[in-house]
């Protein structure tokens, strides 16, 4: 079983892509097929596509190999124009929003460091990165706010339909056809694995939360 990065296990030696005999044949190609070496980035050019490697490493903290190809599966869809469905009237088209951020988001750099951004330190990156998803205003001539979505949307759902994040996370895979049975609070089904941590995540997230308020100022 592979997940992705260098962190330790928290559901050791389960792997998803067990249960593929469980899935219907589509189901399975489909799920399978994520696993295949990916193509060449087509959709981005050579200049373009070491800034969007790197955003989407930023956004998602895939710093450690193995890394899920993310900005593959990016380009990918962004080529065969499977967008969401919808198109907010200020935004360009999916992909044109994805070339104009990235060169928007070199342009930041090099005014700030005179390198383009992924020749940056990361925590150069993750700061030009913050300040767009912190302006309430228009950035390089589109919403901010739409922007910083769109980045995290196609992130997201790329890391996420992979298996490897599935390893990472615990989760089996498609219900269909076999479905679930053990749908109650720390029920598990006889194929899945027990969380090696048990650590509380709620006083963690609540750490983070107090720590945000003092950054912003609003306790002291």
């Amino acid at each position: 079983m592979t997940i992705p990065g260098s962190a330790p296990q928290r559901f050791p030696g389960f792997d998803a892509t067990r249960q593929a005999g469980t899935w219907d044949d589509v189901t399975k190609s489909v799920v399978l097929s994520r696993l295949i070496p990916p193509r060449s980035l087509v959709f981005f050019t050579a200049e373009e596509e070491p800034t969007a490697r790197a955003l989407v490493d930023c956004l998602l903290a895939q710093h450690d190999e193995p890394r899920i190809p993310v900005i593959e599966a990016i380009a990918e869809r962004l080529l065969r124009k499977e967008g969401d469905g919808y198109r907010y009237s200020d935004m360009p088209e999916d992909g044109e929003a994805w070339k104009q951020s990235i060169a928007g988001l070199d342009a930041d750099a090099r005014a700030r460091h005179g390198r383009p951004f992924w020749d940056l330190k990361d925590i150069d990156q993750k700061d030009l990165v913050q300040e767009v998803q912190d302006c309430k205003e228009s950035w390089r001539g589109m919403p901010a706010g739409r922007v910083f979505s769109l980045w995290t949307r196609y992130a997201c759902d790329a890391f996420y339909s992979h298996p490897w994040a599935w390893n990472e996370i615990g989760f089996g895979g498609p219900a269909y056809p076999r479905g679930y049975k053990n749908l109650g609070w720390s029920g598990r089904e006889p194929w899945e694995v027990a969380d090696a941590s048990d650590l509380d995540p709620v006083p963690w997230a609540e750490r983070v939360e107090a720590a945000r308020r003092r950054h912003e100022g609003e306790e002291p």
